[in-house]
């Protein structure tokens, strides 16, 4: 019997990477998934390995998008019967270096896709039923230890990551106890998303973990997993650091 029997998600970002990895984990514990992405074929592909439309359905857009957003809502409830969880996964990070060196476009697109989509994903799911009829709704932000502290490459993906862990900590509050919202702070984990923070010298980067290893998509599955399940039921507002132990002596 698994742990999400019975349950419908949403996870957004799901057609590869660490969305991917959370579908496919909560699928196999016995949930049934919409996903998300931009691109119709390799969501085809991932409901494909997902195990079929019996078990996961796609759509496809941009996360940012409001009516996309009600559209993956009312397929969720249309083709599974309800909203129980939501995972929100997407992120973007255009641009690299020093702060004052990116555009002020590109910062505002980071912050519509990585905080305020992430509220109006949260936001349409409590009005479309979530956590109502005295369910407990649970949902997931998937942030990263560069909210938790400087970088200096990634600074303004660092930034939204922080607003997303505060936003988290608000959401918990406000909308306890019929859903509870936490999320997960990742370090490098090897997806094609972070592929410029690790390629060519991974056993470089690998050394200042001390679990001498970056994360997989699974890693960061299981932790959301968690979140999401009834046995983390007395948890919400909280950020769950998944990083193999990099952040213990300062190192981001």
């Amino acid at each position: 019997m698994g742990v999400h029997d019975g349950k419908v998600a949403i996870v957004t970002g799901a057609s590869r990477g660490i969305g991917r990895g959370i579908a496919e984990k909560l699928v196999a514990e016995g949930a049934r998934v919409v996903i998300t992405a931009r691109k119709p074929e390799a969501l085809a592909e991932a409901v494909e390995k997902l195990g079929g439309e019996s078990k996961a359905v796609a759509v496809a857009g941009n996360a940012a998008d409001e009516t996309h957003q009600d559209e993956v809502i009312a397929t969720a409830k249309e083709r599974f019967g309800g909203l129980d969880l939501l995972v929100n996964n997407t992120g973007i990070n255009p641009v690299y270096g020093p702060l004052l060196d990116a555009p002020a476009e590109a910062v505002r697109k980071i912050f519509d896709t990585n905080v305020v989509a992430a509220f109006s994903w949260v936001k349409k799911a409590v009005a479309a039923g979530l956590g109502a009829d005295g369910k407990t709704g649970a949902v997931v932000n998937v942030a990263s230890i560069a909210g938790l502290g400087a970088t200096g490459t990634i600074g303004w993906y660092g930034v939204s990551k922080a607003a997303l862990i505060h936003l988290t900590t608000e959401l918990g509050f406000q909308l306890a106890p019929a859903v509870r919202v936490n999320a997960v702070a990742p370090a490098i984990v090897k997806t094609q998303f972070a592929e410029a923070l690790y390629e060519g010298r991974e056993d470089k980067v690998s050394a200042a973990y001390p679990m001498k290893r970056l994360g997989m998509p699974e890693d960061i599955a299981g932790a959301v997993s968690f979140l999401l399940s009834d046995d983390a039921g007395w948890m919400t507002g909280q950020t769950l650091v998944v990083d193999g132990g990099v952040t213990l002596g300062g190192a981001m």
